[in-house]
């Protein structure tokens, strides 16, 4: 009986072991994927700004100031992104200042990148439908007061958690030190509330914003009876706005994955941080890079020149 006890446990303390060392060695290759990959993403990025910030006829563009927005808001959330998934893996603490600006930075700006398609959405709709109105409505100026509006609404529900924090801590929470994670300053259910609605309502009317554009950009196209007219490439760059909008929707399942709470928690977190949230914003300068014939005219002569 006791010979069998002694095997039993040596088995499970083996099969312990041997769970720590591939945790271990996938922390590792997701570490060195994830950097690798948001490397990629930041190397793209910054050739479609010089490409951007070198040509001066596309910064008065409405289009252009949208897309370019998008890529920082979409490269400042990689970095923070990145940062709180590196920090978490090495057990790096923080302080709880500090892990909440951090935090309520990435939730904002996670938010942002649907409002841009959205605003995206809508100025391809105003070219198509309304072409003798669109350099009156899609100025630069109402552009960028477009964005500034963006992070009014995308930081708001930040000050709203941030009160009710507050009014549910003791002075020294903000004291202390602790592994930056969303759920370490989650006291409340209606922090929960607050951000659970205000995701779901923004992809949901982000959607809509999406679809009704789409139609009705399709009927333009229809009307035309040309699969090559402007309106169809207006169609099929919206599909890409709707693709773009999937892969940020599935960026939420995340917090189901990481519910799990087994030895292969570190490894869960890396993974998601490289598909759900790496990944799809590689897409957006990949997409534009190689469908835009502006960016990719700019692209190709920048090498050329450069070889």
């Amino acid at each position: 009986m006791v010979m069998n006890s002694t095997v039993l446990y040596n088995n499970v303390t083996y099969v312990s072991m041997f769970a720590v060392r591939i945790n271990e060695v996938m922390r590792i290759v997701f570490s060195i994927l994830s950097v690798f990959c948001f490397c990629i993403s930041l190397y793209f990025m910054m050739v479609l700004l010089m490409v951007y910030f070198t040509t001066p006829y596309i910064r008065d563009s409405s289009r252009y100031i949208l897309f370019i927005h998008m890529l920082l808001n979409d490269m400042l959330y990689l970095i923070l992104t990145l940062f709180l998934s590196l920090a978490f893996q090495f057990n790096f603490y923080i302080q709880v200042p500090i892990c909440y600006f951090i935090l309520t930075l990435a939730i904002a700006t996670f938010k942002i990148t649907p409002y841009n398609l959205a605003a995206m959405a809508f100025e391809r709709y105003i070219a198509i439908c309304f072409p003798l109105r669109h350099a009156i409505l899609c100025t630069a100026q109402r552009t960028y007061l477009t964005m500034m509006l963006m992070w009014v609404v995308g930081l708001l529900p930040g000050v709203a958690d941030f009160v009710v924090l507050s009014r549910s801590v003791q002075k020294d929470f903000y004291s202390q030190n602790l592994l930056c994670k969303q759920e370490r300053v989650i006291v409340q259910p209606l922090q929960n509330f607050i951000r659970s609605t205000t995701y779901i309502c923004s992809l949901f009317l982000v959607a809509l914003v999406i679809l009704f554009t789409y139609i009705k950009v399709m009927l333009v196209a229809r009307k035309s009876g040309s699969g090559r007219s402007s309106a169809s490439k207006a169609g099929r760059t919206l599909m890409l706005h709707t693709l773009q909008l999937i892969l940020c929707m599935l960026s939420l399942t995340s917090s189901i994955t990481e519910s799990y709470r087994g030895d292969y928690i570190v490894t869960l977190t890396m993974a998601n941080f490289l598909l759900l949230m790496c990944f799809p914003r590689l897409l957006s300068p990949l997409i534009y890079g190689i469908r835009d014939e502006v960016f990719n005219k700019s692209i190709k002569k920048l090498y050329s020149a450069n070889l």
